[in-house]
């Protein structure tokens, strides 16, 4: 059976959303995979532009010009500057993504980056996508944030707080939860039947048995213990300084860092244009490019669709995964 074709949200309308989309669309045109756009069809350029009343319309058209949904803005987009009468439209396209994915009618959704300081200004009570995901399409446990490239896989136990309060955070049973989660995304979105899980240690070389801190041995080497009980494949604490290495990496499918640099670091480093936000653990499908809004070049040319495309491409592979899965 065909596979529905992609959602894709407009993001922050000041950001470079609207013209990576395009772009990604000029890349993805003859091989696919195909996708839509739900965004306001007047302002974007570069591209022969398909007005669709339904997603079902989009894979005719795709080769030919780029599917938009048509949602105009309640006020026009200029790069680079924030308006924060936009932002109802913002979510609105969240929403009807995530609607039209959940009946079906969209394979999964691919999430342009969001502007949060003006979505909190309209009164966005979330501290991300992530979060705002969860609540109107969560599975009733929370989500895990996996960031994808070919050369690594990483997930961060905790994520957008200030390091002290996550590092106050940490318990055996958060590291568990997270580590179940990522297993379990990993068979259902990725096809891994067994995965390898390295989990990274807090102080310098994990502690060194105590004497640079006990949280390693407190924390982290019991709840890697219990997760051994269970049958998941985990290890750790693996000391952080050594576990991304080019030596180390293809001993393991996923490393969950403990604190939101520990794991994001290492993935900008070595694919910073490449790298793709995958929502474990949501009734849908969700990716998302791993960058943010990039204002400060809006409509110069100069926005890298690489992320986007990564992102559209992988939606495609994890939707695949799970109608095969379902099958």
């Amino acid at each position: 059976m065909r596979q529905p074709p992609l959602a894709v949200t407009m993001g922050e309308p000041a950001g470079i959303g609207g013209e990576i989309a395009v772009a990604a669309w000029q890349a993805l045109r003859e091989s696919g995979p195909a996708f839509f756009l739900i965004d306001d069809a007047t302002r974007l350029r570069g591209a022969p532009i398909h007005r669709i009343q339904a997603p079902e319309q989009a894979l005719a058209a795709f080769q030919a010009a780029l599917p938009v949904l048509h949602r105009p803005l309640p006020q026009p987009a200029v790069p680079g500057r924030i308006d924060p009468a936009n932002a109802p439209a913002v979510i609105a396209a969240i929403d009807e993504a995530v609607a039209l994915a959940r009946a079906g009618r969209a394979g999964g959704i691919v999430t342009n980056p969001i502007q949060k300081a003006a979505l909190y200004a309209a009164g966005f009570a979330h501290p991300g996508h992530t979060e705002y995901l969860a609540e109107i399409a969560g599975t009733g446990r929370p989500p895990v944030m996996l960031l994808a490239c070919p050369e690594l896989r990483v997930v961060p136990v905790t994520i957008h707080e200030p390091l002290r309060q996550a590092i106050a955070r940490l318990t055996p049973a958060l590291i568990i939860e997270t580590a179940r989660l990522t297993a379990a995304g990993l068979r259902q979105d990725f096809g891994i039947a067994a995965p390898r899980l390295a989990i990274a240690g807090l102080n310098p070389h994990a502690g060194e048995e105590g004497t640079l801190g006990t949280e390693d041995r407190d924390i982290v080497a019991p709840a890697v213990a219990a997760l051994r009980a269970e049958g998941i494949d985990a290890r750790g604490p693996v000391p952080p300084d050594t576990m991304f290495t080019a030596k180390a990496r293809p001993g393991y499918d996923v490393a969950l860092g403990l604190y939101h640099d520990q794991a994001l670091i290492p993935i900008k480093t070595l694919d910073m244009a490449g790298g793709v936000n995958v929502t474990l653990g949501l009734s849908i499908v969700r990716t998302s490019p791993d960058h943010g809004t990039a204002l400060d070049i809006a409509g110069s040319g100069r926005a890298d669709p690489g992320s986007l495309i990564a992102a559209i491409r992988l939606a495609a592979a994890i939707a695949a995964n799970r109608r095969a899965a379902a099958t």
